[in-house]
Formats: C-alpha cells, structure tokens, sequence
C-alpha cells in the first residue's frame, strides 16, 4: 500500500477499508508515517469523517496497535470511566477510589490536556513523586493493592493513540468524533475493561458547545463502544461554567481531596460525580438498583474507604504516604494570589467556560505545544457559579499565577468571559440525558 493514495482517498472524502486504516495505523504506531502524514491523516478525518464501519476499524487497530491488558486474576469487576473534557472536571480523582473501595477494578489509563481542558495525567504529576508513567508490574501491584490505578498509557498500551493524540492537540482535529471515539475506545478496550461509563460534555467550555453533536459522540461512542463488546452508559452533563470551585491541576487536585474527605463538595461537582459513580457501580453489578447505589457511595464516603483508598493508591504509584492528611503541604503553591473583581456588580448569568479554559492555560497550567512545561500551582480557585452574585465582595474568582503580568492577563479575560446582569438565569439541567449499549 501507499500512504500517500490512502490519504488522498481520505481526503477526496473516500471509505477507506479496515486493511487501509490498519495500515496507516501500524503506521502511525511503529513511526512508518511521518509527523506531516499523521497530521494529514487527522486533518482529512476531522475533515470527511468516517462512517460506522471505518471508525469500528480504525477503533481495532488502534486497541491492537499494543498490549492489550487482561485483570481477570483479580476477581472483580472491571470499569473505568471516560469525560471528554472540561474545565474543572476532576471527577476521575474521586470515581476511582469510591469504585475500588466498593469492589471494583478500576485501571484508569488518563490522558493528558487537550486545548483548553485539563488532563487527569496533569493534576496527578502535581503529587510529588506521583509516578504517572510506571511500568505494568507497578500498575499491576498498586491494582492488587488497592483496586484502581490511575496512571498514563504505558508504551506498548495502544502506542497508536499515544501519537495521534498528540498531534491532534497541535492541529486543531481535536473535535473530530471519529478521532474522538476511537481515541477513547482504543485506550479502554486495551486497559482490559468490561464496562465503561462515559462523562460526553456539551456547552461553552466543552469540545462539543451544542447539545446534538455532544449527543451524536455519545452516540458514536456507545454504538463502536458495544460493537466491539464493551458494556456503555453514556451521560450528557452540562459545561457551561467551571465543574466545581477550582480549575488548575494543584487546585483540583487539593478539592478533590476536599470532596473525598468530606471538607466540602461544590453541588454541581457532587451531583455529577455521584450519578456517574452510581452508572460504574451497576455496569460493574455491584448494586442492583439506582437506590442501591446512592446509598452505597454515601456509605463510602461518610466512612472514609474512598479517601483511605485514593492514599493508599497515591502511596503505592511512589507518593506521599500522608497525602490525604496532608495534600496542603505537599501540594505546590503559586507565589501570587489575586480576586478577579468582576466589571459591574450583579449577577453573573453566562460565562464563556472555554475562555476560562485558556485563561488557565495563558498562566502556564496547560501546553500550548506537546513538549511544553507546565506549572502545576497556577489556576483559579473559588469559581463564581451561573446565578451568583457577584461584586466587591465576590470576586468572579481567585487567580493562583507566578507572576503578576500574568495574574493581570488571567484577570482580563476571566472579566471578558463573564455576562453579568440583573437576573438570575433560569436553572439549566445538570445531566441532560442518558444513553447505554
């Protein structure tokens, strides 16, 4: 085969066959294809899309591009969970450890910020000596330990996707759904799943802003997801403002140690992480019933198993041993601390989430380019929320920054992002609907 015919093919908006995409697979997997090529291939995705069976295909060969991960010696249920991207979504910090201390084996494979989201691979690297790439046999004990292990994708787990991944964050294909579910699906059906529940994100600060494309991906997702034999929820939650009070790795992180211990949970944030917890819990048939699961996660968290359970994972992937009692010590602090008042005083009504997005990653929380650095103690903290009100007293939110020039530039496009007026919006529906295979 040529690569250059298949990319045209592509291009001219033709169904390629599952011998031609496992071929630009293998490709992109081994380094046969160039960086160039694997962008031209993103681009004539994103650009023409694919069709059922050309995404089934390229969801395979992607899977098979590696290892693929078997956990059946453990003796439980397998689930993880997927989001598509948000600003302020730290769900995955807290699903893991209440799935594992409720029995379950939860080998979370997470990937890294995409555009103006934020990664869970990046809130975790803000836990010194948190090892967010360890080889299998140390994923391997810390699940018999502990039951979840949430780390990166290995070398030889679905390295296809590794490489695509990042060439789509740097060429604007990002948004394809094909690219989308196969990126997605290839990671967890290589992580050995049995169940997956999947977080599809729609608004301002989502890749999906309109609730029919956020659907179409869930979709797609759930029907390639089942094709090839995987158990899928799929739940449409609205992002049109920060998940939670914080966005900003050290900051998530710190509040997601708030939620597990009981020291606050922002409303929006709980709701979310306690409907998808109870989804992995019936996929995974642990309970058997809605009400079952709801007062199965209470127990977990009014108990303390889910907050011992993610210290017990932080320790066994080479973190602190004291983390949960001591995640304010070991966590980095940024240098400037600065209130974002907002332009009037009133009500805050709308909020360009997606501008938010960028403000983090203008303070260096994020990467503009893969081999970029990142600092892990910028952010925002103490997120105004959609019908509060907001002014002297409330500031819109709190810049974490490491120099005041980029406290300043934060500020600005934080007030720019923010309609304030004199009513309160109606309220919108948290979880807009749910799908399942």
């Amino acid at each position: 085969m040529i690569t250059k015919q298949i990319l045209a093919r592509k291009r001219d908006g033709k169904v390629l066959g599952a011998d031609e995409i496992a071929f630009l697979v293998k490709g992109i997997a081994d380094g046969g294809l160039t960086e160039g090529q694997v962008a031209a291939f993103a681009m004539a995705v994103c650009w023409r899309g694919m069709d059922a069976a050309e995404c089934v295909a390229l969801t395979d060969a992607m899977t098979h591009s590696g290892r693929v991960l078997d956990w059946r010696d453990l003796g439980k249920p397998v689930v993880d969970k997927h989001s598509t991207g948000g600003v302020g979504d730290k769900t995955s910090l807290m699903l893991a450890p209440i799935l594992a201390a409720a029995g379950a084996a939860v080998p979370m494979i997470s990937g890294r910020g995409l555009g103006h989201t934020g990664g869970t691979l990046d809130k975790l690297d803000a836990i010194p000596d948190y090892d967010t790439r360890p080889s299998l046999d140390r994923i391997r004990a810390a699940m018999a330990a502990t039951g979840a292990a949430m780390v990166g994708q290995t070398d030889d787990l679905a390295p296809a996707d590794k490489r695509l991944y990042a060439i789509r964050d740097t060429t604007a294909t990002v948004e394809s759904i094909p690219l989308i579910t196969a990126s997605i699906l290839s990671k967890k059906l290589a992580a050995g799943l049995q169940g997956l529940v999947l977080d599809v994100k729609y608004g301002s600060g989502a890749f999906m802003a309109d609730a029919a494309a956020a659907r179409a991906l869930a979709q797609s997702l759930v029907d390639v997801g089942s094709g090839a034999g995987l158990k899928l929820t799929a739940l449409l939650t609205d992002m049109n403002e920060v998940l939670g009070d914080s966005a900003g790795n050290a900051l998530e992180v710190r509040e997601a140690v708030d939620y597990l211990t009981g020291r606050y949970r922002e409303p929006r944030l709980d709701q979310v992480t306690r409907a998808l917890a109870a989804e992995m819990l019936l996929l995974a048939g642990l309970v058997g019933d809605a009400a079952e699961a709801a007062t199965r996660i209470d127990r977990l968290l009014a108990s303390g198993a889910a907050a011992e359970t993610f210290g017990r994972m932080v320790a066994s992937l080479g973190g602190p041993h004291d983390f949960i009692e001591q995640a304010a010590r070991h966590l980095p602090v940024a240098p400037i601390v600065r209130p974002v008042p907002p332009r009037i005083a009133g009500i805050l009504v709308a909020l360009d989430a997606r501008q938010v997005g960028f403000a983090v990653l203008g303070l260096g929380g994020g990467r503009n380019a893969p081999a970029d650095p990142i600092h892990y103690d910028v952010g925002l903290d103490r997120c105004a929320h959609i019908g509060d009100a907001v002014g002297p007293d409330r500031p819109l939110a709190f810049v974490h920054a490491r120099t005041e020039a980029a406290a300043e530039r934060a500020i600005a496009m934080l007030q720019a992002a923010a309609v304030i007026g004199g009513i309160t919006p109606a309220e919108r529906p948290l979880i807009l609907e749910r799908l399942e295979s």
